[in-house]
């Protein structure tokens, strides 16, 4: 709505310092960014080009309001008049948006190495978990996802990774349209910053 758009546009100058494009390092100054365990992952979706839409691949070094809007529709709520096909899509957009987020080297795959990391960064947090139980856990995770994506492998077979077709079928029944969100735009939270 009208109302969002305007939100975001004051959250936008805030978080750019009225500036006409945000950076990267704009991000530091958000507290609930601060100490989740993949906030790097997260703001890097904010300049990943494949997110904004754009044809070619990489980083973008800034982005402007509109670039800011595109993302920040990955995060909008599901309507009330949607039709099925126009649900799908929604639901396969938020997907793909956290799919990059995974996909650190833009290769169209999630590797075991890119599991492992992302499992790192998010237990990093707990002092009582050593990186070896971390990686087991990935590696248990990427495990279930070649039975669940490929079934019965032979034992010389090697699971490459996670495509996107496989991705959309690990979040079969899981309902993304409510656990992704954002709650650093919260306009409060920055007031207390300064």
């Amino acid at each position: 709505t009208s109302e969002q758009i305007e939100h975001l546009h004051r959250r936008f100058k805030q978080l750019s310092r009225d500036q006409l494009t945000i950076r990267k390092e704009n991000f530091d100054s958000i507290p609930d960014l601060e100490f989740n365990p993949i906030r790097g992952k997260i703001v890097h979706a904010f300049f990943d080009k494949r997110n904004l839409r754009q044809e070619s691949d990489g980083l973008a070094d800034e982005i402007n309001f509109e670039d800011f809007l595109t993302i920040m529709s990955y995060f909008r709520p599901i309507e009330m008049n949607m039709d099925e096909e126009q649900l799908d899509r929604f639901r396969k957009e938020k997907l793909k948006f956290l799919f990059h987020m995974y996909d650190s080297d833009h290769d169209g795959k999630i590797t075991l190495q890119e599991y492992r990391n992302v499992v790192e960064e998010l237990l990093s947090g707990n002092p009582h978990l050593e990186k070896e139980s971390a990686r087991s856990i990935a590696d248990g995770a990427m495990l279930e996802a070649a039975s669940i994506c490929v079934g019965q492998m032979g034992p010389d077979q090697v699971y490459e990774g996670i495509t996107f077709e496989d991705f959309l079928k690990m979040w079969q029944g899981i309902d993304i349209e409510t656990k992704m969100h954002v709650r650093f735009l919260n306009m409060e939270t920055i007031a207390h910053c300064y």
